[in-house]
């Protein structure tokens, strides 16, 4: 079993795919802690609901680099191994990225290297912009290089002629808590 660690600063959606993966047993893994940047997060509420611990921690008037060493001491406190960043809206510093290497899974609304550095709907936006043709979401290994790390999963689907920012939102979030589980047992199946 592997002990897991989520950071995230928004609802957690994919989360709640973890969450039921690991309930049906179709992953091994324990959520030790969830951890937000942002103390009113849904995602704070979700893993409350779950039993989960859940702890905020401000960034506010702190160094990212303090910021990251508070996060590392939970994460520590909780012997997390692998951290999911599940709508983690900050850069981790280099030093956090170098002392979790190969222990950090993001993920990215789009077909990575397409788009990287784009976040949220800003990303759609552009896929709409563009007329591409699929999009889809990606599972990667987090580095001090933004969405520059190893990819380990992608998955994709069709952008359709009458789809908007919010239908193609919704239609990437589907995918994104089936990556995480397939991601998850790559990990955990080595």
């Amino acid at each position: 079993m592997i002990n897991i660690g989520v950071l995230g600063s928004t609802n957690g959606t994919d989360l709640q795919a973890v969450i039921d993966a690991i309930d049906s047993k179709i992953i091994n893994a324990s959520i030790k802690i969830v951890i937000s940047n942002r103390e009113n997060s849904f995602i704070l509420k979700r893993a409350k609901n779950h039993n989960i611990s859940a702890k905020y921690i401000s960034h506010k008037s702190k160094t990212r680099k303090e910021f990251d060493q508070e996060v590392t001491d939970q994460l520590e406190e909780n012997n997390v191994e692998l951290i999911l960043l599940i709508g983690f809206m900050r850069i981790l510093s280099n030093e956090f990225c170098h002392q979790w290497q190969d222990k950090i899974l993001n993920v990215h609304p789009s077909l990575l290297p397409k788009y990287a550095g784009g976040m949220d709907t800003n990303v759609h936006e552009q896929v709409l912009a563009n007329g591409d043709k699929e999009t889809g979401c990606t599972i990667h290994f987090v580095t001090e290089e933004i969405d520059g790390g190893p990819i380990l999963v992608q998955k994709s689907c069709t952008v359709d002629q009458n789809d908007n920012i919010d239908t193609l939102k919704q239609k990437v979030q589907a995918l994104e808590g089936k990556a995480f589980i397939e991601a998850i047992n790559l990990i955990t199946n080595k």
